[in-house]
């Protein structure tokens, strides 16, 4: 669940970095708007692992990139993410990613999976959707665990635009992955 601090203040990383550490809390600014949540469900978690999992064995037979749980992502000062699940290629990570860990542009592939409340759907499927644009994501995926459904959103014109709705027994297959295909459903818990 998460909580949208809306005070009229242009939040920044900077004033992030003032607040005291808070285990399960994780804090994100899009276009200086703070949004402030705590741990996810236990399934929202299970289909982050299983579309990490999915990703990853694709990448170590293929060698083309990485796969990662919720990395950090500093477009900017008023622009600072956590997004669930990301794909990246070498040369994309060679260009982003900088000492402190953190990608400092955009990964290939986005996937954000969606959590119950109002705010959390509002913020993966119009503010982050129009950052991620905004910032060259190639691809984003947001997932449902509760439908067992996903999204699939492709630059297009130079913005992501959705392409497909995804189900259960549908296979997911992207040009950025070249090889990698598998049911919607492997991406669930049950």
């Amino acid at each position: 669940m998460s909580q949208m601090l809306n005070t009229g203040v242009r939040w920044t990383i900077h004033d992030v970095e003032l607040f005291a550490e808070n285990e399960g809390t994780r804090y994100e600014i899009v276009d200086g708007e703070l949004f402030v949540t705590r741990s996810p469900h236990f399934k929202h978690q299970q289909t982050c692992g299983r579309i990490f999992r999915q990703l990853d064995v694709w990448s170590d037979s293929t060698g083309l990139g990485e796969a990662v749980i919720n990395p950090g992502i500093l477009f900017s000062e008023s622009d600072n993410v956590i997004p669930d699940v990301v794909w990246a290629t070498k040369e994309t990570l060679a260009l982003t990613l900088d000492e402190a860990g953190h990608l400092t542009g955009a990964p290939d592939l986005v996937v954000e999976v969606l959590s119950l409340s109002k705010s959390d759907q509002r913020r993966d499927k119009e503010a982050k959707l129009k950052l991620y644009s905004s910032r060259g994501v190639k691809e984003y995926w947001i997932a449902d665990w509760r439908s067992r459904k996903l999204e699939v959103y492709r630059r297009q014109e130079n913005q992501l635009k959705l392409v497909e709705t995804l189900f259960s027994s549908d296979i997911i297959i992207s040009p950025l992955l070249p090889g990698f295909g598998c049911t919607v459903n492997q991406f669930f818990p049950v």
